[in-house]
């Protein structure tokens, strides 16, 4: 591979303190590399970007780009397919579609095409792993992962109503390993379960899950101490109970507190940060403040936001009971996927409109979170895509946080009692491209534990991104002049020239393999499908 210096540049490196400071970047097989001590010392290829912004690669630790969900709502939604134009038809490339749910291919390509290098998605059942790994191959550029289904598992939760919090340890070192995941997802504890058992959703923490005597803040508890015994490099990434409904904010509290001084990252928080009386939803308002509080007061704890934008999606959740709700409220399609033992889905096409009163405070909820939190290093940009907005999002949303004025000229379209329920439009706060680094490439790499990604030092994956400056801030997120996916240009002048494959992230935290006996026999018990069937052991 050719050495590549790119001369110039104005820098954003968090990790490493850099804040708009103009050098260069030394690339060499795959890697940032120090510059030569030899001044008269020549790259194989020399990029003047004078007055070009760089930055590192994005990287979106919340998203859901693969496994069945995605699959059932590419399916769903075949308007989307008519609506879109085949995308990239170019010699050396695969033509796919976008919409909603874009297909493999085109997910890689256009996230390369934000300056976005990593992505994880954020929830994927046991069982539908090995499938997940296909799809993987067939996005291109990104380096992908995935965090594994375990908060409503019946193994697990049997093992704590037991209480054997070794074999419990064992059993997710174990998962881990077996599937190729990167860390442990909690969604709904109890409540997927209670919900497939027919006996409605579970919306107290110190409710008992029917059937296994063990309450959600067990779960919740249990779970986040395996993760930091196992040293999981990202805590246990948490979708709590009451997710959407007014007066959830409580929940949502009462969850942080049971992770019990354990790391913990609240996922998509926005959707978890309403008061307001859950039979009515009028009453909906903005418990951000009281939230941030806590989070400011604890850095144990990291969020990402899953903002909200106005425009047509789909609903996709590992939550079944709330796709069901949604489609009560909503109408329209719905689609309810059940995984024996392990988990739930609900599939719910959505448009989210400014005049509505709740869509509208779901909006100004997600910017609360970032103008409000006093560390940026605790919360991650993200859309929940495509639950709040599709990724493609991402710059009409950095814009929205760098530019106070942009702010307001949408509030102004919304309904007026806004401004009565939510703290946005008193808020002046502007973050600076600096901050916007952090919480889209520094804050992520470091909540992931991906000690490589998320900066510009020496040694570092040499993924990097290089945008022209405008005074459209959006404009110029959308266009980045390069892309350098490691150590490979992928972006060339604003076109797409190339398409790597892209690496699969796991972790393999190791176990007690005296428990595997115990762990197959039961599995031989439970599953209709046979154990034989259930681990990912190669690509």
């Amino acid at each position: 591979m050719p050495t590549l210096c790119l001369r110039g540049g104005t820098l954003y490196d968090p990790t490493n303190g850099v804040d708009g400071v103009v050098g260069d970047v030394w690339i060499d097989r795959g890697r940032i590399v120090e510059a030569p001590n030899d001044p008269s010392a020549k790259a194989d290829r020399v990029i003047d970007i004078t007055g070009c912004i760089v930055m590192p690669g994005g990287i979106d630790l919340h998203c859901h780009i693969a496994g069945p969900k995605v699959n059932a709502a590419r399916k769903m939604l075949p308007e989307d397919r008519r609506k879109s134009k085949p995308y990239l038809r170019k010699e050396g490339f695969r033509s796919g579609t976008i919409g909603s749910v874009p297909s493999t291919f085109a997910t890689g390509y256009l996230y390369a095409g934000l300056g976005y290098t990593t992505a994880f998605d954020a929830a994927i059942p046991p069982l539908a792993a090995r499938h997940v790994h296909e799809e993987f191959h067939d996005t291109p550029v990104l380096d992908k992962g995935f965090f594994t289904l375990v908060g409503n598992n019946h193994f697990l939760m049997e093992q704590m109503r037991k209480q054997q919090p070794e074999l419990v340890r064992s059993f997710l070192g174990w998962l881990l390993e077996s599937v190729r995941g990167y860390g442990l997802k909690i969604v709904n504890p109890g409540g997927v379960e209670a919900w497939k058992a027919g006996a409605g959703n579970i919306a107290n923490l110190d409710a008992e899950v029917p059937g296994f005597g063990i309450t959600p803040c067990d779960i919740l508890r249990e779970l986040a101490a395996a993760a930091d015994d196992l040293q999981v490099p990202h805590p246990v990434h948490v979708h709590c109970n009451n997710l959407g409904m007014p007066g959830n904010w409580s929940t949502t509290l009462d969850t942080m507190r049971s992770l019990d001084g354990h790391r913990g990252h609240i996922t998509h928080i926005q959707f978890h940060s309403y008061g307001g009386d859950p039979d009515d939803q009028a009453t909906f308002h903005s418990r951000v403040p009281d939230l941030v509080d806590y989070v400011n007061a604890h850095p144990e704890i990291t969020v990402d936001v899953g903002q909200v934008m106005f425009g047509n999606t789909v609903s996709m959740t590992g939550d079944g009971p709330l796709g069901h709700y949604l489609h009560k409220v909503i109408g329209g399609k719905w689609f309810s996927g059940d995984l024996e033992l392990e988990s739930g889905c609900g599939i719910v096409p959505i448009v989210y409109r400014n005049k509505s009163f709740v869509h509208a405070l779901q909006w100004a909820v997600g910017l609360e979170w970032y103008l409000l939190i006093n560390d940026p290093w605790q919360i991650a940009l993200s859309t929940d895509h495509p639950n709040g907005a599709s990724f493609l999002a991402y710059p009409q949303v950095m814009a929205l946080l760098m530019d106070r004025s942009r702010r307001q000229d949408v509030i102004n379209t919304l309904p007026a009692k806004l401004k009565e329920i939510s703290t946005l439009a008193e808020i002046d706060r502007e973050y600076s491209l600096y901050e916007i680094a952090i919480i889209t490439r520094a804050a992520p790499a470091k909540m992931l534990g991906l000690k490589d990604k998320g900066h510009l030092g020496i040694g570092a994956a040499a993924d990097v991104a290089v945008y022209t400056p405008q005074d459209d801030v959006a404009r110029m997120f959308e266009l980045p002049r390069y892309v350098i996916k490691g150590g490979e240009i992928v972006i060339d002048d604003g076109e797409l020239r190339a398409a790597p494959e892209g690496d699969t992230l796991s972790f393999s935290p190791g176990y007690d393999t005296a428990a595997v006996p115990t762990i197959r026999d039961w599995f031989e018990d439970h599953y209709t499908l046979r154990f034989a069937n259930y681990p990912v052991t190669s690509h």
